[in-house]
């Protein structure tokens, strides 16, 4: 099988599924709590997070590769954190009202100006104050 229709066909799995589980459990309501969420098929803290956020609009701040590679940079979380733990201490560093917000201002400035293999680091308003990529990246060549 062409790996792009095995991904498809891994995603209809997937979607069958988390559609069976929400009905069976859920009588087919989204539900709003982490917890609630966490228990359907497929869906980890990451998806919670960014449901509860985008549909329920409860304060949630999901972590994603941009978001920590963001968050690392500026020395906003450890390099060696994990997703939980740079997620804990934006949570503590940010305001909760602008949770929602800010997680999708991490994304965009992730996917666009701080990107992982060529960062437009001329073009950052962080590179000369607080911005530790060049740190960073000597500690992982080491």
């Amino acid at each position: 099988m062409h790996p792009q229709h095995r991904a498809l066909s891994q995603q209809g799995t997937f979607a069958e599924a988390l559609s069976e589980s929400l009905v069976s459990h859920f009588d087919g309501v989204v539900p709003s709590s982490r917890k609630e969420l966490m228990s359907l098929a497929g869906v980890g803290r990451k998806t919670a997070n960014v449901v509860r956020s985008v549909c329920f609009d409860i304060p949630s701040f999901a972590v994603d590769t941009q978001v920590e590679r963001v968050s690392k940079r500026l020395g906003l979380a450890k390099p060696q954190d994990d997703v939980l733990k740079v997620e804990e201490k934006l949570r503590r560093k940010i305001d909760r009202s602008r949770w929602n917000k800010g997680h999708h201002l991490f994304i965009f400035f992730g996917r666009y100006l701080c990107t992982a293999r060529n960062p437009k680091c001329e073009q950052c308003p962080f590179h000369e104050t607080i911005c530790r990529r060049d740190r960073l990246e000597k500690n992982i060549q080491k």
